[in-house]
């Protein structure tokens, strides 16, 4: 009984381990934005400027 209980508290905490690292990859992941095309942002002033 008690190796049953051993098993199950080291499968939880591999399971703890597991979701940290994941959670952690997540908040350090850097997010970019492509930059506007150059004719969209020649347009989009043409018609702010009219």
């Amino acid at each position: 009984m008690l190796f049953y209980i051993l098993v199950a508290i080291a499968i939880i905490l591999i399971i703890l381990v597991l979701t940290l690292v994941s959670i952690s990859k997540g908040y350090a992941y850097k997010h970019t934005i492509d930059p506007l095309p150059e004719e969209d942002l020649d347009n989009r002033n043409q018609i702010v400027n009219e």
